[in-house]
């Protein structure tokens, strides 16, 4: 991807991520972008933030929200999705300030979806490669879109993926294999804290 991020602003976005979340649960108000953001964080850029819980080394989803098109600067995109993904996820309750201990956070920051193109739905599977691509299914009002590390996470191989990211569209499994469904994919710099409040890491996928 050409756009690139160096340690450094990664470690900046998960750090912005938490305090964005912790100022928001315990005062309610939402954080500005800091003024030592760098200017390279002002790009507008789609991103995903991640919240988990971690329970002995491993993690659990309690939220995560994002935008998967490049529609507001970045640094603004990070604190929305923060804070919608701890209080805004309707698969979760809201968080409590107390759970800030005990969760990591993790920012994708995402290339502008891109179509895959194809004759014939069957080759969709050659298409697409498990620990590079995301991917965004929509079939009319329906949408659904799974991150790259998702299908590593679970061990899916690519076929899986298609069908667990139709199903998160709330379509039938085989969906990928009809006509009219439109199949976007995209990448993602990931950046993730290895524990709560701890180091934090460029994520490598691999398969």
């Amino acid at each position: 991807m050409s756009f690139e991020l160096t340690q450094q602003e990664g470690e900046f976005l998960v750090q912005l991520a938490r305090k964005t979340v912790q100022l928001y649960l315990e005062n309610g108000k939402t954080l500005k972008p800091p003024k030592e953001t760098p200017q390279k964080l002002f790009a507008q850029c789609g991103v995903f933030v991640t919240i988990s819980t971690l329970v002995h080394g491993e993690k659990a989803l309690r939220g995560c929200i994002g935008y998967p098109y490049p529609t507001s600067p970045l640094v603004e995109a990070v604190i929305d999705s923060a804070i919608n993904a701890a209080t805004q996820d309707p698969r979760f309750d809201p968080m409590d300030p107390r759970e800030l201990d005990g969760v990591v956070f993790e920012v994708s920051v995402l290339t502008p979806p891109e179509p895959v193109q194809t004759s014939d739905p069957r080759e969709y599977v050659k298409k697409i490669q498990v620990g590079e691509d995301g991917l965004i299914i929509e079939q009319g009002y329906r949408k659904g879109l799974l991150l790259p590390q998702v299908p590593i996470e679970w061990g899916w191989g690519e076929e899986e993926f298609l069908c667990q990211c139709c199903m998160k569209a709330g379509l039938p499994p085989d969906s990928w294999l009809t006509k009219n469904t439109k199949i976007y994919k995209f990448h993602a710099i990931i950046f993730e804290e290895e524990k709560p409040n701890g180091p934090i890491k460029r994520l490598s996928l691999k398969k």
